[in-house]
């Protein structure tokens, strides 16, 4: 059997490092394992980017993808060898659906009050701008469940996520023909836990994995993430 590579796909407001714990558990495990850096400037450049590292891994790709990283994924996971999705405290769009349309059918969570917005410069074109969240309600709106003194670091080495992303429609929905899994963070405060069941359902995802845990799951809960895309690969590994 051909073992898919395993590809982590990061969020708003964090970076690859976020994925560290499920890293190394998954290493620890035998798999091979990719974690791309995700620019955070528009959907569809980061679904290219995404889709673009996985079209040059050899072999079957499981993508998995946290929060923002959801959304790119559904994008990205068009690629051909992509043969599995998994969704992680994650954003699922339909095609033509964005980010803004998905929440705005649910009450707001705790960021939507708590987000910085600063413009940063576009060459030949006008500023555009950075959403991030506030320094002092990070560690409790997006990092809890973590060590004050870590999610502290967190807070002031975010990776903003640009605001074009909110309201750009997914070109593509992968989840209509590619097998998906999925996690809910029962108490997160970033995502309305709602909007990541009612996207799960509308996908028709039959393994959801409910955890009590913040919007970092990977980071309070990896050996239960790592479990549910160890069952991504197992399903998806190919004679």
């Amino acid at each position: 059997m051909a073992r898919p590579t395993i590809v982590l796909v990061h969020g708003a407001f964090a970076d690859a490092a976020s994925w560290a714990p499920v890293t190394r558990e998954l290493l620890d495990r035998g798999h091979t394992v990719v974690v791309p850096p995700v620019y955070n400037r528009s959907l569809a450049e980061d679904a290219a980017s995404i889709r673009a590292v996985a079209e040059h891994i050899e072999g079957p790709v499981v993508l998995a993808g946290h929060s923002y990283g959801g959304a790119v994924i559904t994008v990205a996971g068009a690629a051909e060898n992509v043969v599995g999705l998994v969704y992680v405290a994650g954003y699922v769009l339909d095609e033509g659906e964005s980010l803004g349309q998905l929440q705005g059918g649910f009450p707001d969570s705790d960021l939507a009050e708590n987000l910085v917005y600063t413009p940063y410069p576009i060459a030949g074109a006008e500023d555009g701008t950075d959403v991030s969240v506030k320094i002092d309600a990070f560690p409790a709106v997006f990092a809890g469940g973590l060590d004050l003194r870590v999610a502290e670091v967190l807070a002031v080495s975010q990776r903003p996520l640009s605001g074009a992303a909110f309201g750009e429609p997914a070109s593509v929905a992968a989840w209509k023909t590619t097998p998906a899994w999925a996690i809910v963070s029962s108490e997160d405060h970033t995502i309305n836990p709602d909007v990541e069941r009612f996207g799960y359902t509308r996908a028709g995802i039959e393994d959801v994995t409910e955890l009590p845990a913040p919007h970092l799951v990977m980071q309070t809960h990896p050996s239960e993430v790592a479990d549910v895309i160890e069952r991504a690969v197992a399903a998806t590994g190919t004679a």
